[in-house]
């Protein structure tokens, strides 16, 4: 695949999005899988649930925790794009955001190599870039349908603050991709009903620490 080929040439460097990344096949063994995880595994947030994969990243190091076969397979899928500059994807983390629910605006920090790559599941959303400043300037909006991968690097990921409002219905303004996306029966439309949307966002954690959590 020319990854070249799905740049958004409307958003500050570098922004990526393809849609259909997997099949819908694909995507309902991803929700089958996520939710026949034991309770515990779950972290429960204020404003949504979180699994972690491959272990929880920490500024001293992270220790590394077997990866599923059923997840893996997702990672060596964006693996084959070559989008961590020869590196390996190590870690994932899984969001579930119910309709209405977000993430505050932040940047993902310096534990991760520069890089964030996002497979959506079961709903689309909205993906806001702010500026990080004080006045938070909006930048740009990026449509995530379901099925679709997101690809953040460069100025974009360490320079701008992204952040998903909460909320039930999504407006399509100032929407940077939407000449490319999948579903043009979506766009389309006025107004987007969110539902449960169940987010693979897939990385690599350049310091891991040699240490055998499983003997």
């Amino acid at each position: 695949m020319d990854i070249e080929k799905y740049k958004i040439l409307g958003a500050p460097p570098t922004l990526y999005y393809i849609p259909n990344f997997i099949t819908e096949d694909e995507e309902n063994n991803i929700l089958k899988s996520v939710y026949s995880m034991p309770k515990p595994k779950w972290t429960c947030l204020s404003n949504r649930r979180l699994q972690d994969y491959g272990g929880v990243p920490h500024e001293k190091g992270m220790i590394a925790e077997p990866i599923p076969k059923w997840l893996q397979t997702y990672m060596d899928k964006v693996d084959a794009l070559n989008i961590f500059d020869g590196k390996k994807t190590n870690q994932v983390l899984v969001n579930e955001y119910l309709a209405g629910q977000g993430i505050m605006p932040h940047t993902d920090g310096p534990l991760f190599h520069p890089t964030i790559s996002t497979i959506s599941c079961g709903s689309h959303t909205v993906l806001e870039f702010k500026e990080n400043s004080e006045h938070r300037q909006k930048v740009c909006n990026v449509l995530l349908e379901r099925r679709s991968l997101v690809i953040v690097k460069d100025d974009l990921y360490s320079k701008y603050l992204h952040s998903i409002s909460e909320r039930e219905e999504d407006m399509l303004e100032d929407i940077v991709n939407l000449d490319v996306v999948g579903d043009r029966n979506l766009v389309s439309s006025v107004k987007l009903k969110r539902k449960t949307r169940v987010s693979l966002t897939i990385r690599n954690v350049p310091k891991v620490l040699k240490v055998k959590l499983f003997t």
